[in-house]
């Protein structure tokens, strides 16, 4: 199969996603979304970009349509059906973003689960019934102990960025949840690596899951061009300006730590270029803000640290620029994966300094790469070009493939 029409799923699904312009079906898609459809459990590893919500929100529209209608005909309550785990409020909201895209007005409307925003509206809405749930696993956790969450009807489990949950140190909560669940239950599973914890987990909790692997994880997309720089500290600010003056799209720059996403920030827009930044220490709102305001352009640099690195998905993300080389060599895939998304060209630059050159052939090393080096001359504080970043910003065209939402 090569495009949705071909899927056999309901007409009214079928009008949302032409609506939507999903016409192709992804690799992940074509081979994940048929045995879901089937009921069987699947456990999907692909690289970032491919696809990944609609392989596991299309099997779950089409349950919740079927099981709304044998509710509606027998009278009984609204229990929930369907939950999605996430490790971030951003990729929470971006999934029941993506939902509320597909769901016509016979679809029941799904409980967004997430800490940091007010909980009030949250627990209403698991009061009230509702079918479908998206959550981040602590704040699920939390209202499961305070009795506002009843999982026993669970018909299907998605785990999303598994590997990343883990990470995260959300184990123990994600395993306090699935006790709950039902054994007889549908699991899908989406991971970009296959590590020892998530195969613990995969073993533990789903039944013969139809495996599903494209690509090597390890590695970047091969739309994107991976590119170096060795410079000393003092310059390093002054190369990623001249990095910057020369991009005519949208860059996401990433810093190792919170404190310095927010004085490369502070420091970029004394330099004029429209920065906002993302960490783990801002609000929700803030995030939210900061996170609009770029997929709208009206920033044309975000500032983050790896809490935007996983499921973050941005369009027309030109360039990724690591201002810190990341802990591990995984997170540099995550990291380079915010560009060049559904086959388009994107660039990923790093800057190195000092013995952070020896950490970037431990990368390359680790995940079987060669990543380019060039060299640009670092220029004088009073020799930098004075570009109107709203000129930058007015001139270039966006290329936003319509419709296309991926994780």
């Amino acid at each position: 199969m090569t495009t949705f029409t071909e899927l056999p799923l309901s007409a009214a699904l079928q009008q949302k996603l032409a609506a939507a312009q999903f016409i192709t079906l992804t690799p992940i898609q074509a081979r994940a979304i048929s045995p879901a459809l089937e009921g069987k459990d699947v456990i999907g590893t692909a690289q970032t970009g491919t696809g990944k919500t609609l392989a596991f929100l299309i099997p779950i529209i089409e349950m919740l349509r079927t099981e709304s209608k044998n509710e509606a005909k027998n009278g009984s309550l609204k229990n929930v059906r369907a939950l999605v785990l996430l490790p971030t409020r951003e990729l929470a909201m971006q999934v029941h973003e993506q939902y509320e895209q597909l769901r016509d007005k016979n679809m029941p409307k799904a409980a967004l689960v997430i800490g940091g925003v007010a909980e009030k509206a949250q627990i209403n809405s698991l009061r009230a019934g509702c079918e479908f749930v998206i959550a981040t696993p602590g704040r699920l956790q939390d209202f499961i102990t305070r009795k506002f969450a009843d999982l026993r009807h669970v018909k299907i489990l998605v785990l999303d960025e598994a590997d990343r949950m883990l990470d995260m140190g959300f184990l123990p909560a994600i395993r306090r949840i699935l006790q709950i669940l039902p054994q007889r239950r549908q699991t899908l599973c989406y991971s970009a690596t296959m590590e020892q914890s998530v195969a613990a987990l995969v073993n533990d909790y789903m039944r013969e899951p139809v495996r599903v692997a494209l690509g090597s994880v390890l590695k970047p997309a091969e739309s994107v061009s991976l590119e170096a720089y060795e410079v000393r500290p003092s310059e390093k600010l002054d190369v990623l300006r001249q990095l910057l003056y020369a991009e005519k799209g949208q860059t996401l720059i990433f810093t190792r730590t919170k404190r310095g996403s927010q004085r490369l920030a502070k420091e970029l827009e004394r330099d004029g270029f429209s920065a906002a930044m993302i960490h783990g220490d801002r609000t929700q709102s803030q995030r939210n803000a900061a996170l609009s305001g770029f997929q709208e352009g009206r920033y044309q640099v975000l500032v983050a640290t790896d809490v935007a690195s996983r499921g973050l998905h941005c369009d027309d993300v030109a360039h990724v620029i690591n201002y810190d080389l990341p802990k591990m060599a995984e997170d540099f895939i995550h990291r380079v994966g915010r560009t060049g998304r559904a086959g388009s060209l994107g660039r990923a630059s790093t800057l190195v300094t000092g013995v952070e050159v020896l950490d970037l052939r431990n990368i390359e090393r680790t995940l079987k790469l060669r990543i380019e080096r060039k060299q640009i001359n670092a220029s004088h504080e009073n020799d930098r070009p004075k570009r109107s970043i709203q000129n930058t910003l007015a001139s270039r065209t966006l290329t936003r493939l319509p419709g296309e939402v991926f994780v």
